[in-house]
């Protein structure tokens, strides 16, 4: 399974098409992706000739139903035909939105919001989802008016226009709207172009660069940005084959992904941390078995969510035995809004580490302490840029850089930014293009993180925003809320809040709840707690970690009556909050 590793150069590669193009012509029989069934033995696998030949016969029939220069939703389980469709659609000049396949009638909302906001009747998905859709919800008001197209489906199609194929993709065509993650009532495309595919390829593949042996294993969702960055486009880019399994397969038992990196000899795979948490868990708990070798294992990228010290650290500790070695553990960070990612850290070394003192942190200030008598807290290094890519720390009120030793709002300028958000062009000019005051010559993305830069290299330290991050997804608290309060009849509307509290160790998830007489009488507090969390799992498959009960009036909100979601916060964490007793249990927050 050898790649020549002729990394594509010249004029003539300015698309992912093009690149394909190239490795069909310079290495067909090389073995593109696999498709592991249970995570574990091979099921399925494309070689670049075969991955060339289904995406440009897809691209025909695209073509056929005229989508050429049109959106459409992708709607995918895990497997190859996503890949084969993707670049068909790319081929075709179609720009996709990849979903999650709805699994409920609230994932069916989702896919209504995104082809409404892509302005799209067009769903492209497999004949198994297809029929599984218009069997359980073929009345549902959310498919009225969608076409769902079955791609693998080798019926007969009109023919294409005679010059379909004439009308090549370019550089700063719509490859991909890559809609935030997370259930939202608004979401959001990321407009991704071809030439922030290849930008964001190309530095990451100068970051983390590939040997001939290099192999790629990716459990992470295709339709997410970093499982497809990862699982996808890398691959393609650097001509090696990458080897996949489902989301759900590593989920069930974590150890299948070590054991596929040890069986396959990947050298790169990556994941947020809650993953090497898992991992770590099924370690001590003696269900990782002999994971194999993972020597060859080079790079281990640790991002889409906060990367914590004790995580990194018991990972080397737990799979030192079996080859792993801490060089191979490298932080980063990235967002969609960048294509993916902003900074890493080197494969060189092992992870960067600085010990702050938490009171000035939390004032924005960063001082580094050694330890002695500060209870310090660490604060773990996500690397740095490549040198077309470049990291700055901004004060988010003013809009000037802030000195060294402050922490900021996290601004990235370079050719990874996306275009904006489709349709959005005011939401686009503040996020994508906002200006600095002492240079407003360069527009700059906000990332809505907060950080500091030591040396050179990026330290995240919080969010700006209200996003609660759990297991690599984002979820946005007025879900939450909305969950919660549809859980209990006689909850009033915007009576709850949801926020995510760090202890230092994990990222808790804690709902407060006001309820009033109606509730007390019944269905009773302990009663209606429970039919909050079983909501919120039911709905967002989140466990909250703690539902405080409040009287009315509790809540910290503004003179429009809007929840003070920080203010609840603080109020949790100071301890100020009285929660009414359950089970004859007083509670007050954080000091309980």
């Amino acid at each position: 399974m050898a790649s020549s590793m002729l990394h594509p150069s010249g004029p003539e590669i300015r698309t992912l098409p093009d690149v394909l193009r190239l490795r069909d012509a310079t290495e067909p029989d090389t073995t593109a992706y696999v498709f592991l069934r249970d995570g574990e033995q091979p099921e399925e696998t494309l070689t670049f000739r075969q991955l060339h030949d289904a995406a440009t016969t897809r691209a025909a029939r695209f073509a056929a139903l005229g989508l050429a220069g049109q959106r459409a939703v992708l709607l995918y389980p895990s497997g190859l035909e996503f890949i084969r469709t993707l670049l068909g659609c790319m081929f075709a000049r179609v720009a996709g939105a990849p979903m999650q396949v709805p699994r409920r009638r609230d994932g069916l909302a989702r896919l209504r919001r995104i082809a409404d906001d892509a302005r799209t009747s067009t769903v492209l998905t497999t004949t198994a989802v297809k029929t599984d859709l218009e069997s359980r919800f073929g009345d549902a008001a959310e498919l009225a008016g969608l076409t769902l197209v079955a791609t693998d489906d080798a019926a007969s199609a009109p023919p294409p226009p005679p010059d379909w194929g004439a009308i090549a993709p370019g550089p700063d065509d719509i490859a991909l709207l890559q809609y935030t993650s997370g259930s939202t009532g608004d979401p959001k495309g990321v407009v991704v172009t071809h030439r922030h595919f290849l930008h964001n390829a190309r530095e990451t593949d100068e970051l983390w660069p590939f040997a001939p042996d290099g192999k790629v294993v990716n459990w992470l969702p295709l339709f997410h940005d970093m499982g497809m960055l990862f699982g996808v486009v890398l691959p393609l880019w650097a001509g090696v084959p990458s080897f996949l399994m489902a989301p759900e397969s590593f989920i069930r038992r974590p150890a299948r992904w070590l054991e596929a990196i040890a069986r396959f000899g990947g050298t790169h795979s990556a994941a947020p941390s809650f993953a090497y948490e898992l991992c770590v868990r099924a370690a001590a708990e003696g269900a990782a078995g002999a994971v194999g070798d993972l020597s060859r294992w080079r790079v281990a990228a640790n991002g889409a969510e906060p990367v914590r010290w004790g995580t990194l650290t018991s990972f080397v500790e737990a799979f030192a035995p079996y080859g792993f070695s801490a060089e191979a553990m490298c932080p980063g960070f990235g967002l969609a809004e960048n294509t993916l990612k902003v900074t890493g850290s080197s494969q060189h070394r092992p992870p960067k580490v600085l010990w702050v003192d938490p009171g000035a942190l939390a004032d924005g200030v960063v001082t580094l302490v050694d330890g002695q008598g500060s209870d310090p807290v660490p604060a773990v290094s996500c690397g740095a840029t490549v040198p077309s890519t470049t990291v700055r720390i901004v004060d988010p009120t003013s809009r000037a850089q802030c000195p060294p030793g402050q922490v900021g709002e996290i601004w990235v300028s370079g050719p990874c930014v996306a275009g904006g958000y489709w349709g959005r062009h005011e939401l686009s000019e503040e996020t994508f293009r906002a200006r600095l005051l002492d240079d407003p010559h360069i527009p700059h993305l906000r990332t809505g993180d907060l950080g500091f830069l030591h040396d050179g290299e990026l330290y995240v330290t919080g969010r700006l925003k209200d996003v609660i991050i759990r297991k690599g997804r984002n979820h946005y608290p007025q879900d939450i809320e909305e969950s919660a309060e549809q859980a209990v009849t006689g909850l009033h509307p915007n009576c709850a809040a949801a926020f995510s509290v760090d202890d230092g160790t994990s990222e808790r998830l804690v709902v407060l709840i006001e309820v009033d007489g109606r509730v007390l009488r019944s269905p009773g507090l302990a009663a209606a707690r429970d039919l909050v969390r079983a909501a919120i799992w039911e709905k967002h498959r989140l466990e909250a970690d703690e539902i405080l009960m409040l009287r009315r009036g509790a809540l910290s909100k503004t003179s429009s009556g809007k929840v003070q979601r920080r203010a609840c916060r603080r109020r949790y964490e100071e301890g100020t909050l009285v929660a009414l007793p359950v089970n004859g249990v007083p509670t007050t927050g954080a000091d309980r």
